[in-house]
């Protein structure tokens, strides 16, 4: 099975799908659609995951990476050792949790509210439940682990729902959705999102790329937001925090794009970088600075912390950058660490002199800084927890006329500092008054703020 270019200048990768029979169909019809360069196809299908390894250990002599259907299988495989490729898979989470809820809900198979789920951390958990704006306190979960079996999933879902705990069941592997219909249990198949299918078969061909030049060896990059710069507690609904996330990623893309590099989404507070030693190399001066650090940092005005791993597949480079950025972020200073293969461990500066804080000197405040400013802090002294704010209430504070207060919110959306919020519901005849998020988090030496009460959130797990 091969999928061709005509205009393609990518050396010649060769995958190997390792997975039941839909996985490996998906993942060859998103290849074909997506006109990949240069890459070809190997299909090994099983019945169950234990037979992992069998299917690919028969393929290794023909590929030069494999993708595996999900960490299960992967981590079955590399128990058996004997794969003499490197290997990925394909990840749990991301958007294949909330599409599934919503075809639950859809559907009726099952209660949304009362449901087991397994391979989901507790962070996916939430943030899927808070999109859908359903309570998950009833909610059951366990994430993945590589000592719990196919079997002990089975037995986690038919235990609760026994116990008259659960509607029915969400599970991500195969045989455990067979032996849930085979028990008769109402059950969801929680496929990967095209995206994240995308997403893996681009590490793939990376992975790929790295086993055939040692300059390709895979380098993945990990920014996160420093503790400074997060809330309480992440959600899609805080408009201002998703501007900062978005704000990054552009930011990001920026000097990707010199590294021939793809930058994914990793969680609420981080990007992966994935691209190859080769290209990691000119734009950090042959490893002698930080990549992102010093530009995307002044741009923002928030901390970040940034971990370059390298690895001889994308599973090492990812575990290595996991422990680099675990070290910038205990170092609590603005340099990045890379780590390596052999314990090779750097410490990168942010600039070429070893500056720790090369960040230039800000200019003035402008005059829409300064209102910003002056009205964070009048809330401030009012000890507001909360920085959504309307014309009214801003005529108020700064003693002005109510045509002023509009043109001074629409100033600040106008130059980025404040960000304009949905029409709230209310049962008062006429148009709501129109609410604004400024964000404080954009002024120098402000720490962010933001307008969601925590919440005491007793998710059963």
């Amino acid at each position: 099975m091969a999928v061709h270019n005509s205009d393609a200048t990518r050396e010649e990768v060769t995958i190997g799908l390792v997975g039941a029979d839909e996985f490996v169909q998906k993942a060859a019809e998103l290849a074909r659609s997506s006109s990949y360069p240069g890459l070809r196809l190997v299909p090994a299908v099983y019945r169950r995951e234990d037979q992992a390894a069998e299917a690919a250990s028969k393929i290794t002599d023909r590929v030069d990476a494999i993708l595996f259907a999900g960490p299960l299988p992967y981590d079955i495989a590399m128990k058996a050792g004997d794969l003499t490729v490197p290997a990925t898979y394909v990840p749990t989470g991301g958007p294949a949790l909330h599409s599934t809820l919503v075809r639950g809900i859809r559907s009726g198979v099952i209660d949304p509210q009362r449901v087991s789920i397994d391979s989901m951390g507790e962070r996916d958990v939430l943030d899927s439940y808070a999109e859908i704006e359903i309570d998950p306190k009833d909610v059951h979960y366990v994430r993945y682990d590589e000592s719990i079996t196919p079997e002990g999933y089975l037995k986690f879902h038919l235990d609760l729902f026994r116990a008259g705990k659960t509607s029915g069941a969400i599970s991500t592997i195969p045989t455990v959705m067979a032996g849930l219909a085979a028990e008769n249990v109402p059950a969801l198949k929680m496929s990967p999102s095209p995206l994240t299918l995308r997403q893996a078969l681009n590490t793939a061909v990376l992975t790929a790329s790295g086993a055939k030049f040692s300059e390709s060896r895979i380098a993945i990059v990990l920014v996160q937001l420093a503790d400074s710069a997060l809330p309480p507690r992440t959600s899609p609904a805080q408009y201002w925090y998703q501007d900062l996330r978005l704000t990054l990623h552009r930011e990001l893309l920026h000097d990707a794009r010199r590294m021939d590099a793809i930058v994914l989404p990793h969680d609420q507070r981080s990007y992966m970088v994935i691209t190859t030693l080769g290209m990691l190399r000119p734009v950090t001066d042959d490893l002698a600075v930080a990549p992102f650090l010093a530009r995307a940092s002044a741009s923002l005005n928030v901390d970040l912390e940034v971990g370059i791993g390298l690895g001889r597949s994308t599973v090492e480079a990812e575990n290595n950058a996991y422990r680099a950025v675990s070290k910038a972020s205990a170092e609590g200073s603005r340099q990045a660490y890379l780590i390596g293969p052999d314990e090779l461990t750097l410490r990168l500066p942010a600039s070429p002199d070893g500056d720790t804080d090369p960040t230039p000197p800000r200019p003035t405040e402008s005059k829409d800084q300064a209102l910003l400013r002056t009205l964070v802090d009048k809330l401030g002294e009012e000890e507001s927890e909360s920085l959504v704010i309307d014309a009214e209430r801003v005529a108020q504070l700064l003693q002005v006329t109510l045509r002023t207060a509009r043109r001074t919110l629409q100033g600040l959306v106008r130059a980025g500092l404040a960000w304009p919020m949905p029409p709230s519901r209310s049962r008062k005849v006429g148009r709501p008054p129109m609410q604004y998020q400024l964000l404080g988090e954009r002024l120098e030496g402000s720490a962010p703020t933001n307008n969601v009460p925590k919440s005491d959130n007793n998710a059963p797990k």
